[in-house]
Parts: structure tokens; C-alpha cells; sequence
């Protein structure tokens, strides 16, 4: 008997077939490319992590840390192990007791999380523990060990593991926690924000490319050594830096001054002058390793360590060659007059006064004004006024006449305020 068998409707593979046109879509919107491209953030993040030093992303809610950290592992051809912190309970950081045959003679090891295998099994990898800011009190502290000597349980991380953790400020947090000052005191701390030229290229189809920074071979006992005068310069003149917890719990879950931190702040100075890396940069690291205010010293002092020595200043003044950047001029050629003031003489004031000619010749006019009006206070009666001073006469006396009128000025505002 025959029977009509309807024909085969061709919505019965539609959805399969349209599936396979989404895929193909996603993969087209997932091809990208990546361009070397200035990033003052991630040269410091991917310095942080050539020194082998944990690092805490800071930032609001969607603006790319994750991606960042994704990118990173990509480029550094390292697999990328991520871990909720907030979801985890402390036993899965500590390690978790299994009784053994004979407990009494054995012990009860502690056996590491899979995620912690697949890390030592591959003997590198990144590290990225999210959402810490979201991680109870009891979670941050099994991290501690983790954070800081590689181990979780018995098992013992390999050297190319780098750890990166990323956190949201308490206030945009789901349900945070402010950092234990002992965890926060582990990490270099950096701001991630948005740039929205990095983004608007990015969407488009083309993303910052992360590298390690080159280190140059040559410059490694001179970075070492660079690092430790540094640190060791200023601690010495500022002893009170060496420890200070700050006094609020907020600014206790961040960057502070501690042995730990100046010992990470030292190791990151030394990698920074041996990759060449920018003030920039360097500010990042050290302002998010020890905090802003010890930071910023640090960084006035490395400054200040820069400078050319007075007496070979003074030894040649015709060629000379001084800082750029006003506020190191200006220190330059302070410490010139204060060596004159130290042990004075005449030839060393006349070579101060043809200095004081250099700068004016090749900076900004203003910076020789309180130098030189220091200077003409250290003469001596049988100290002849050298030709040199016609030359900064003109700017000293242009100077005089402009804090006057400033004065006058501020004294008709004042009257016709009352």
C-alpha cells in the first residue's frame, strides 16, 4: 500500500546550521591583533612580573583587568590559571588533611587544590587570584602563605609561576572586605584605569601587545648597585620610614612602608634602570609598593642622586653640562653655591658666577635669581666683582622690580577687601 511520506522540512537542520553561522560570527569578532604601544600601566605590570613580585590590580568594575591579564598570558606564552578568591574556602589555599595509612607515624598531609597540580605539573604559568577584595577575612589569610612563599599545602609552586590579583575598591565591591594589612604589605599595588584610545583601538580590532621588558646585561651590577644606594640613602636620613602601618583600615588594605616592602621597592628600582624604564613607570611601582608619601621621597631622592657633582661643576663651568628638568637645575646649581658657602674662596666664587652665565644661557632665566642673590652675600671685601655678574645683572634686578609690584598688588587687594 503505498503511503504519502511528507517531504523533509528544511527547519529541521535550521537550527544546527544556524548555530554554526553564530560560531563563525563570534570567531570573526574574536580575531584580534595586538600593537607595541606605549602603556605606562602595563610596562609596570609586566616589570612587576619579570621581578618575580605579586602584584594587586586596582580598579572599577568592567574596565579590563581580566582582559589585560589574559592578554599577558598570551604574550608570555604562560597558561593562565584563574582563581575566585571570594568562592574559595580557606582549606582550598591551605590544603586539604588526608589521613594516610598511618597517621601516627606519617602525619596528615595536606593535599594541594587540582588547579595547584596543573601549576607545578605545566612548571610555569600565571597565577590570577580575582575578586580579592571579596574575600573574607578567614580566605585572606590561608593567601598568605600563597602570596608569599609559593606553597599550598605540601606542594611548593615552581619559579615560573607569576601570581597577578585583581580587586575592586570597597565601595563598587560586591560584599568587600578590606585588605588584612599582612596580605596587602605582599603585593605592588597598581591603579588600573581605562584609556580610552586603548579601548576605542581595541575595539576596533587591535589591543596593546605586553612584553618583558629587555634587561640590559651590561647594566645589571650598576642597576644593583643604583637600587641599594638609593634605598639604603634614604632609610639611613629617614629611619622612621622603615616601618609605619598607617592608622586607618582602609589605608592598612594598601601599599605602606615595611622591611618587606622597601626589600620589594629595592628589587623593582634595580629592574626598572636595568630595563631603562621611565620615571613614569618607576612611579607606579614604588608609590604602589611603599605608598605615596615614602614614594614620593624615594623618588625626590633618586632625583637628587642624579645630579652632576658641584665640584666637578665647579671645576669647569664653560662646559658644564646641566639638568634639563627646572627643579634639578634649580638643585644644581644650589648645591653649587653651597659648596662656595662650605669653603669659600675666590676662584671657586668667580667659577660659581661663570656657572650661574652657563645656565643662564641655556635654561630658564628665573632659576639663577636666588642663586646668584646668594652668591653676591658670600663676597669677601677684597673679592673684585667679576664681569660675569653684568651678564645676571639684567635678571636679578628684572626679579627684584616683579616681587615688588607682586607685593603691591597684594597690598591694594588687601585694602580694598577690608
Amino acid at each position: 500500500m503505498l503511503t504519502n511520506t511528507p517531504p523533509s522540512s528544511p527547519t529541521n537542520s535550521a537550527p544546527d546550521s544556524q548555530l554554526a553561522v553564530a560560531e563563525a560570527l563570534m570567531i570573526l569578532l574574536r580575531d584580534t591583533t595586538t600593537e607595541p604601544r606605549p602603556d605606562i600601566q602595563l610596562e609596570a605590570l609586566t616589570l612587576a612580573v619579570s621581578a618575580d613580585l605579586p602584584v594587586l590590580l586596582w580598579g572599577e568594575p568592567g574596565i579590563g583587568k581580566t582582559a589585560a591579564l589574559t592578554q599577558l598570558a598570551a604574550s608570555l606564552d604562560l597558561p593562565l590559571t584563574t582563581v575566585i578568591a571570594s568562592v574559595h574556602e580557606p582549606s582550598d589555599f591551605s590544603g586539604l588533611p588526608i589521613v594516610g595509612d598511618d597517621p601516627a607515624e606519617q602525619g596528615v598531609p595536606m593535599a594541594p587544590p587540582d588547579w595547584a597540580v596543573r601549576l607545578v605539573r605545566a612548571g610555569k604559568g600565571l597565577l590570577f587570584l580575582d575578586e580579592l577584595s571579596t574575600a573574607p577575612p578567614a580566605v585572606q589569610a590561608a593567601l598568605l602563605r600563597l602570596v608569599l612563599e609559593r606553597r599550598i599545602g605540601a606542594l611548593q609552586l615552581p619559579p615560573g609561576v607569576r601570581i597577578v590579583a585583581a580587586a575592586n575598591p570597597r565601595s563598587s565591591a560586591a560584599d568587600g572586605w578590606e585588605l588584612s594589612p599582612p596580605l596587602a604589605n605582599r603585593f605592588v599595588h597598581l591603579q588600573w584605569t581605562h584609556d580610552h584610545e586603548v579601548v576605542v583601538r581595541g575595539l576596533a580590532g587591535t589591543w596593546p601587545r605586553a612584553t618583558l621588558p629587555r634587561l640590559d646585561p651590561e647594566k645589571l651590577p650598576e642597576a644593583v648597585d643604583f637600587a641599594r644606594r638609593a634605598v639604603c640613602g634614604l632609610l639611613s636620613a629617614r629611619p622612621t620610614l622603615v616601618h609605619r602601618l598607617p592608622t586607618t583600615e582602609t589605608r592598612r588594605g594598601g601599599p605602606w612602608p615595611s622591611p618587606r616592602s622597601w626589600d620589594m621597592t629595592l628589587n623593582l628600582i634595580a629592574f626598572a634602570t636595568a630595563a631603562g624604564s621611565s620615571r613614569e613607570v618607576l612611579s607606579l611601582l614604588v608609590r604602589g609598593t611603599v605608598g605615596d608619601g615614602p614614594g614620593l621621597e624615594l623618588l625626590a631622592s633618586l632625583d637628587r642622586m642624579d645630579l652632576p657633582d658641584p665640584e666637578d661643576l665647579l671645576a669647569d663651568p664653560a662646559n658644564a653640562v646641566l639638568p634639563e628638568r627646572g627643579d634639578l637645575r634649580q638643585a644644581a646649581l644650589d648645591g653649587v653655591v653651597a659648596a662656595v658657602r662650605t669653603r669659600p674662596d675666590r676662584a671657586r666664587w668667580d667659577a660659581a658666577w661663570a656657572l650661574l652665565v652657563r645656565a643662564l644661557e641655556t635654561g630658564a632665566p628665573d632659576l639663577v635669581v636666588v642663586p646668584a642673590t646668594t652668591l653676591a652675600s658670600l663676597r669677601q671685601e677684597d673679592w673684585d666683582v667679576p664681569a660675569a655678574i653684568e651678564h645676571l645683572a639684567g635678571v636679578v634686578s628684572l626679579s627684584q622690580r616683579a616681587d615688588r609690584a607682586a607685593d603691591r598688588v597684594a597690598r591694594v587687594g588687601a585694602k580694598a577687601g577690608r
